[in-house]
């Protein structure tokens, strides 16, 4: 069976500038653990795109995330599993920014 996604968490990332090729591996390997969470559908991680620059663009930001959900609740679920917990312990410390969309389909 397949379960239909119904909701997209998008989490942009801008990582602090001393931050070492290193760093950004070992955050990136991070990134892409969350998958494991259960309520986890799928799971993406990217840099920005090589797009022309325009007035509504964004390449500011160095990765994004993006995970789908079942629902709300599944996400509700995903924030206060271990995984993601893990994650938020081990990494927020290379943040310098962090902005969330969340997308109902």
């Amino acid at each position: 069976m397949t379960t239909t996604p119904g909701m997209i968490h998008t989490v942009y990332f801008w990582l602090q500038p001393d931050l070492g090729d290193s760093g950004r591996a070992d955050f990136v390997r991070g990134a892409r653990q969350l998958a494991e969470a259960p309520t986890v559908l799928q799971c993406f991680v990217g840099t920005p795109a090589d797009t022309p620059e325009r007035e509504v663009t964004d390449h500011s930001f160095d990765y994004s995330l993006h995970l789908l959900f079942t629902d709300v609740e599944t996400h509700n679920a995903y924030q206060i599993d271990p995984v993601h917990l893990k994650f938020v312990e081990e990494q927020a410390h290379k943040f310098a920014a962090v902005k969330v969309l969340d997308t109902l389909l």
